[in-house]
């Protein structure tokens, strides 16, 4: 399968390993991503992984995506909770899509209860700190050759 996989972070995951370790875990975002490296390698798949504090360029990281790559996994922070302008950029999209999250946003407080990317996402991965980015690659790779089977 010789595919490529957009991995987008949000607002703060930069902060990731310094801020609120006790939710978001230990590891810095540059140890996810290569732990993210190891497993596409070894599932036969390319990654693209970016992050940014600017919902506007997340917005054109998505719609970038959408033209090359076979799927998205989307880690969209605080923008999960309110930005519309993500939730359009997705669903103008035609590859799947899965949501992502560190912790398990329905165990903290409310507004973090309510998420625009859902309703436009093929799944959600959550509350698995760090390992949900291989859980989601894993997820992603069945998603897509599920579909290339069709």
């Amino acid at each position: 399968m010789a595919t490529t996989i957009h991995i987008l972070n949000g607002p703060n995951l930069n902060l990731l390993g310094q801020r609120e370790p006790g939710i978001y875990g230990a590891e810095s975002l540059e140890d996810i991503q290569k732990t993210c490296d190891t497993v596409s390698g070894k599932l036969g798949v390319s990654i693209e992984f970016r992050q940014s504090n600017h919902e506007g360029e997340l917005v054109d990281w998505i719609q970038q995506a959408d033209q090359a790559s076979a799927g998205i996994i989307i880690n969209a922070g605080a923008f999960t909770h309110t930005s519309i302008a993500l939730h359009d950029a997705i669903r103008a999209g035609s590859v799947p899509v899965i949501e992502l999250h560190l912790s398990n946003t329905h165990a903290r407080e409310d507004f973090r209860h309510k998420s625009y990317i859902s309703p436009v996402a093929q799944g959600v991965i959550m509350g698995f700190g760090g390992y949900g980015y291989q859980l989601a690659i894993r997820a992603m790779c069945t998603l897509l050759e599920s579909t290339d089977s069709l």
